[in-house]
């Protein structure tokens, strides 16, 4: 049978008494571990409330004679213990709390008042007046539980609300809008910086970590396929830095961009180095973790979305399927195959079944696709370019192998764009 869960009800009239529900709920963290607590019940109600109790360090006893898969799963696990009956009178015997959540009212009330009696404070799922304690709704964002218990103002609680209020705080608190960052007291070092892959260029496709550490930020060094719209986002105090524009030429670019990320951590300011896509796939983020290890600067790396999957599917091109393609392989193709710096073996690539992801390979499009010919590939070869992928930009070019060169110089294709080659290019075309 399905357990009623947490309905509230309507406050009894009559004269104002301990629990007339006029009255607004004491708020309180109660610290829980190691402590006997008693759950009556192993349903739904039960199942939601028992990992937040087992995250305290509870002591947890349940009682009740059935239990959902899940709350056996923790019994069997050792997150509780679990006595399989119905509840009897002396089970809240040194409890310090207990839920009750049957789904026979008539044990609900026996539980209700001998919690009473014990002065333990107790909630009841099917009764919230009739209980001694509420359960809020509660979230956790970088340390911070927010709990949210609303309408006792009208006599009654309203879980909808609770919830819908502490969905709204836990959501500014991630993206960093509801409050400010944690101030740094000067003089305590170097501030730690955060790399982070910004996603394929939609600002909704960053990690909701990505967006909270780029709104704490006071110095935001970005490069130019990061996610651009973000960047409207931030308050006036915030410096933006322009990787692609760091004087010193290409040469040095790299350099500066590293002595930059140095220099303004050792000023103790809040420093987010936002890369497109993933900071270790081709963005050189390894080489600014290492120069920031030399200069003593601790360093976050946050993962992005990687364009090599992302922006294909946004096309509507899986770089894997059933019965096509069971492998991906990404490879960068700034450097022309016959050029004596590459590091791919393009012969190898050729003889793969598979799907054969390019980035950075719009101006050397025509000599890769020779590559591949020459060591065997058929020239047939679906080739898809899509430009600017997950953007309001985005375009796709069809092509082949054969005609790949001629089509993107046609449809005058330019960078950024994702290149796939393989049979999936077509799945999307039927």
């Amino acid at each position: 049978m399905a357990e009623p869960d947490d309905a509230p009800r309507t406050p009894p009239t009559g004269p104002a008494g301990p629990r007339d529900g006029r009255h607004p709920a004491y708020p309180v963290g109660l610290r829980l571990s190691g402590r006997r607590v008693v759950v009556l019940g192993g349903g739904q109600v039960a199942q939601r409330r028992l990992p937040a109790l087992i995250a305290a360090g509870a002591d947890i006893v349940l009682v009740s004679p059935s239990a959902t898969p899940s709350v056996e799963a923790m019994a069997a696990a050792g997150e509780l213990r679990w006595e399989r009956r119905r509840y009897a009178e002396g089970d809240l015997a040194d409890a310090w709390y207990a839920l009750v959540a049957t789904s026979d009212p008539a044990a609900n009330a026996a539980a209700s008042e001998e919690a009473e009696r014990a002065r333990v404070w107790c909630v009841r799922s099917d009764d919230a007046q009739e209980a001694t304690a509420w359960t809020p709704a509660t979230g956790q964002e970088d340390g911070i539980t927010v709990a949210v218990l609303a309408g006792h103002d009208a006599g009654h609680r309203d879980p909808r609300r609770s919830a819908a209020v502490r969905d709204a705080v836990v959501e500014g608190l991630r993206e960093g809008t509801l409050a400010p960052a944690r101030a740094r007291t000067p003089g305590t070092g170097p501030a730690p910086v955060a790399l982070v892959g910004g996603g394929p260029g939609d600002p909704d496709l960053i990690t909701v970590r990505g967006r909270r550490l780029l709104a704490a930020a006071d110095v935001v060094v970005a490069d130019r396929l990061g996610p651009r719209d973000l960047l409207a986002e931030l308050p006036p105090h915030v410096e933006v830095i322009d990787a692609a524009k760091i004087p010193y030429g290409r040469a040095m670019a790299q350099e500066a961009i590293n002595a930059a990320l140095v220099e303004h951590a050792k000023a103790g300011r809040n420093v987010v180095r936002l890369k497109g896509g993933d900071p270790f796939v081709f963005g050189r983020g390894m080489e600014e973790v290492h120069a920031l290890a030399e200069a003593g600067i601790p360093c976050t790396v946050v993962p992005g979305i990687s364009s090599t999957i992302s922006v294909p599917g946004a096309a509507g091109i899986p770089v894997t399927h059933r019965g096509v393609a069971h492998e991906f392989t990404v490879v960068s193709g700034h450097v022309a195959p016959e050029d004596p710096r590459s590091l791919v073996d393009w012969a190898a690539l050729a003889r793969l079944t598979g799907t054969l992801v390019v980035l950075m390979g719009v101006e050397k499009i025509e000599a890769i696709a020779a590559a591949l010919v020459a060591h065997g590939k058929d020239p047939a070869t679906p080739v898809a370019l899509v430009q600017e992928g997950t953007t309001a930009a985005q375009r796709r070019v069809d092509a082949t192998l054969a005609t790949v060169g001629e089509r993107a110089r046609a449809e005058a294709v330019r960078p950024p764009a994702v290149i796939v080659i393989g049979d999936v290019v077509v799945l999307g075309n039927g």
